[in-house]
C-alpha cells in the first residue's frame, strides 16, 4: 500500500500567506503519512492577471523554493498543483505549470497546462485564460515509487484524449490540480474524475481551490482520491484542509488483468 494525500486550499492575493498554508498542509499530510502530497491549480495566488504576471517565477526561481525544502525535510514527493511561470522572451504571458518535486527537493517532472479556460457560464465572474496564458505542447509521464504519475491541471480534464495518451504513456496516477469553479464543480467535478478513472483504470488525485476569492470567483473544493474502479476513496469537503488515502497498486494491475479494456481498443 502507498499512501498519498490531497491538499484543499483557499488561495488568495497575498503569495506569503497561500505559501504559510501550503506548507503547513504539506506537514498535515506527511505527519498522517502521506509520501505523495498534491497542492491544487494556482496554490501561489488567485488573483487578477496583472499579479499573477507580475508575481511569476521560473521554474530555478524562489516560488518553489519553500516547496523544494519542504520536501527534503518530510521526504515526500510533492505536487506543486501549478504556479505561474515565467516565459523567457515574453513578458505579456506565463504558463500554469505543474512541478513534481522528489524527496531530494529536485524537479521530477514539469507540465505545463494545455487546455485553457476561455468560457462564459453566467456565475458572475470573467474566465479567459488564454489572455494570460501560453498553452504548453507536451505531455508528462513521471516514473515515482508510487507508479506513474501523470500530470494534468483543471480544465484538462474535460479532455478524456489527454488521459489516454497518458495512459499509453504508462501512466497509473492521474494527477488533476484544479481551481474548478463552484457552478461547474458541483455538476462536473466528481462525475468527470470518477469517469477519468473507471475509462483509464488508474488512480485519479485532484487536489482543489476552495471558498472565494478575487474577481468574484468561487471554487468548488471538494478535493478526491478516486480509485480505478471509480470508487472515492477519500473527498476534503467544503473546508481548507488534507483527504489521504491509500493505493493498491497490486489491485491496479489485476484489474487491468482481468479486465483489459485498454488493450481492446480500436480507435
Amino acid at each position: 500500500m502507498s499512501r498519498i494525500a490531497v491538499c484543499q486550499m483557499s488561495s488568495g492575493p497575498d503569495p506569503a500567506r497561500n505559501l504559510d498554508q501550503a506548507l503547513a498542509l504539506l506537514k498535515r499530510a506527511a505527519a498522517e503519512g502521506a509520501t505523495l502530497v498534491g497542492l491544487p491549480e494556482n496554490f501561489e495566488l488567485m488573483g487578477p492577471a496583472e499579479q499573477k504576471r507580475a508575481n511569476a517565477s521560473a521554474l530555478d526561481g524562489p516560488m518553489l523554493g519553500p516547496l523544494r525544502a519542504a520536501a527534503r525535510e518530510l521526504s515526500i514527493w510533492v505536487l506543486a498543483g501549478s504556479f505561474a511561470e515565467t516565459i523567457p522572451g515574453d513578458t505579456s504571458r506565463i504558463y500554469n505549470t505543474s512541478a513534481l518535486l522528489d524527496p531530494a527537493g529536485e524537479l521530477a517532472a514539469v507540465y505545463r497546462k494545455i487546455h485553457l479556460f476561455d468560457v462564459e457560464i453566467g456565475d458572475g465572474a470573467q474566465y479567459r485564460e488564454s489572455a494570460l496564458v501560453a498553452p504548453g505542447k507536451s505531455l508528462c509521464v513521471a516514473e515515482t515509487p508510487l507508479g506513474q504519475v501523470g500530470l494534468s491541471v483543471c480544465y484538462d480534464l474535460r479532455f478524456p484524449e489527454l488521459y489516454r495518451e497518458l495512459v499509453r504513456l504508462g501512466a497509473d496516477l492521474l494527477a488533476v490540480p484544479a481551481a474548478f469553479t463552484e457552478k461547474t464543480g458541483r455538476d462536473h467535478w466528481e462525475i468527470l474524475l470518477r469517469a477519468r478513472a473507471i475509462e483509464n483504470q488508474c488512480f485519479v488525485f485532484a487536489p482543489a481551490q476552495t471558498g472565494e476569492h478575487p474577481g468574484n470567483r468561487r471554487t468548488w473544493g471538494h478535493a478526491l482520491i478516486v480509485d480505478p474502479w471509480g470508487k472515492v476513496l477519500a473527498d476534503a469537503g467544503s473546508g481548507v484542509g488534507v483527504a489521504v488515502a491509500d493505493l493498491d497498486l497490486d489491485a491496479l494491475r489485476e484489474l487491468r488483468r482481468s479486465m483489459p479494456v485498454l488493450g481492446h481498443r480500436r480507435l
